[in-house]
């Protein structure tokens, strides 16, 4: 009786220890799709825990390029706009935010103002308003001069054909400007 108490506590010990071994193995897991999801919803739904995936992906330089691109990808799909109009208070943070990031870093003012001048140059709604903040600023004025007098350098058969559109749509222009 003694010798199966013992086996019995001896397989139980056993079989305590075996199924306590860890047999996790992150890399596995995350090659399953559905473990890789389960995880992300994990991750995000905690707002403690996403903070802290958050703050871990900043220490890695290549997470922060991905972070980075995907920001600006959400920045230029228009989603961003869209999150941003249903919470002003993030609005708000984002704004002031991008103001001291600019303040401290004049180049990347100059490349956002320089991205943003290319947006609105995309549509005709755009460069009517250009247009009219042009007329109002002369600092503006001097920087949209100089940067059509360098697209046209750049290309001639725009500049050529810009001439043409603005004498179709005015042929009295010539005419002014010969007198």
């Amino acid at each position: 009786m003694k010798t199966t108490v013992k086996l019995l506590m001896v397989i139980g010990i056993l079989g305590t220890v075996i199924s306590c071994k860890s047999t996790f193995n992150a890399s596995e897991t995350m090659q399953v799709e559905e473990n890789r999801n389960a995880i992300y919803q994990e991750i995000i739904s905690n707002p403690v825990q996403f903070t802290n995936f958050i703050s871990e992906a900043r220490k890695n330089e290549d997470a922060k390029k991905i972070m980075m691109k995907t920001h600006m990808e959400q920045m230029e799909s228009g989603n961003m706009k869209m999150m941003m109009d249903k919470n002003p208070e993030m609005k708000e943070k984002m704004q002031a935010h991008m103001q001291q990031m600019m303040e401290k870093n004049p180049e990347m003012k100059k490349k956002m103002h320089s991205k943003m001048l290319d947006k609105m140059m995309e549509s005709e709604k755009g460069r009517k308003m250009m247009m009219e903040k042009m007329h109002n600023n002369e600092m503006m004025k001097k920087e949209m001069k100089e940067r059509m007098k360098k697209m046209m350098e750049e290309n001639p058969e725009m500049m050529e054909e810009m001439m043409q559109k603005m004498m179709e749509k005015n042929p009295g222009m010539m005419q002014k400007n010969e007198r």
